[in-house]
């Protein structure tokens, strides 16, 4: 139950035969006459959209520009707001046992 099993390599269930290679021949001529470098042509650059700003544009990028700022400094006003209200509560929560603490042992 507890022992792995492990998969086996599955051995081919039918005639397997191997390709069958021909040999050719091969010829080589000899060139009559020398080639002709052909000239290059560089390649033409390609054309890249530019990017047009209107007024339009314009307007929208900085409205959401400032959304974006207005709402991560809201989230991080308010983790703040919430670490400080944390750390007052325990204060005061702490003065509390402390002033607990302290009675306890002055009516003995």
């Amino acid at each position: 139950m507890f022992r792995p099993k492990i998969p086996t390599m599955p051995t081919p269930t039918g005639l397997i035969t191997p390709a069958v290679v021909e040999p050719t021949t091969v010829i080589q001529q000899q060139p009559t006459t020398a080639p002709t470098p052909t000239p290059i042509v560089p390649a033409p650059a390609p054309a890249r959209p530019t990017v047009q700003l209107t007024p339009g544009t314009v307007v929208a990028l900085v409205g959401g520009g400032t959304a974006v700022v207005l709402v991560v400094g809201a989230v991080l006003v308010s983790m703040l707001l919430a670490v400080a209200i944390t750390g007052a509560s325990v204060a005061i929560c702490a003065l509390v046992i402390r002033s607990l603490i302290a009675s306890e042992s002055k009516r003995r």
